[in-house]
């Protein structure tokens, strides 16, 4: 099932992003997660595509036994680090090959040991280009693109971060992702600015569960995610109790996600981190 088809048969449509293990016992791991998290019938599952395309053939994979033996959607992670237009659009031809109709687009980011972003000879420097790419491609692959509720760290401004998603949208995605954030008033800020700005397709939540604080505080250093004063010190006070702070954070995530779809989200788009155990809790919970 492809995106505007997901989307226009779901009100609320929850799907869950993983990444492929590095070995073996990983991939088991991740197969008794998975047979967890799909009894909740995700709308489809997404698989990220590794820093300079590391993973790219283990995404491929990953996203056809995600359609056979899990029997979900899928949807391909594709970005434009170190890679030249010849090689995406091989890459677009291997996935064809391999019955995936829906692809997340993202610029990438920059290679280990670079400040910032550089296209190689011949590459794309932009997601929006990556988005034409893959609509000029003979395969009617459906789009998926990220988005910022809280400003993507190298744009200068929010107004440029959004005339940056609209030329996305604009050159074919048929939906947005957004980072994870931990304050629902700055998604649905963000909302009403892609109303303001023209941008139609579904925006969807990002939603990242807690389950161990000083993991989530590095992740959000990285990706400039806002987090609650409040939150943090709840957590702090138990950093060194890995129970607690499971049930603190899975407890936030149920609250953000229940008044997110009580208040008009298309759905939640989890970061599950190859673990079922929050997210299973999360949907029982919006389930119930």
């Amino acid at each position: 099932m492809r995106l505007p088809e997901v989307f226009s048969s779901n009100p609320f449509a929850v799907s869950i992003e993983i990444f492929p293990p590095k070995t073996p016992e990983g991939d088991d791991a991740l197969r008794k997660h998975l047979k967890t998290l799909v009894q909740h019938q995700p709308a489809f599952v997404s698989c990220t595509y590794g820093a300079g395309g590391s993973t790219q053939d283990r995404t491929v994979s990953w996203c056809q036994e995600i359609k056979s033996d899990f029997d979900r959607p899928a949807m391909a992670h594709f970005t434009c680090v170190g890679s030249t237009r010849d090689q995406l659009n091989e890459w677009l031809d291997q996935a064809a090959a391999a019955g995936i109709e829906n692809i997340m687009a993202l610029r990438g980011d920059p290679p280990k040991g670079e400040e910032s972003f550089q296209a190689v000879d011949g590459g794309l420097q932009y997601a929006n280009q990556l988005v034409q790419l893959i609509q000029d491609h003979p395969k009617d692959f459906a789009i998926g693109v990220a988005g910022y509720p809280e400003k993507h760290l190298e744009a200068p401004s929010m107004e440029v971060d959004m005339a940056n998603l609209k030329r996305k949208v604009d050159a074919g995605a048929d939906a947005v992702f957004t980072q994870l954030f931990f304050d629902n008033d700055n998604f649905f800020r963000f909302r009403d600015s892609c109303a303001a700005a023209g941008i139609t397709v579904p925006i969807v939540p990002g939603i990242m569960p807690i389950t161990d604080f000083a993991r989530i505080k590095r992740i959000t250093s990285m990706c400039g995610t806002v987090f609650p004063e409040a939150l943090a010190t709840r957590l702090e006070a138990v950093q060194d109790d890995a129970d607690a702070q499971f049930e603190i954070g899975v407890g936030y995530a149920i609250e953000q996600c229940t008044a997110l779809r009580d208040n008009g989200a298309r759905g939640i788009h989890f970061y599950a981190l190859n673990k079922s155990q929050a997210c299973q809790k999360i949907l029982e919970a919006l389930a119930g």
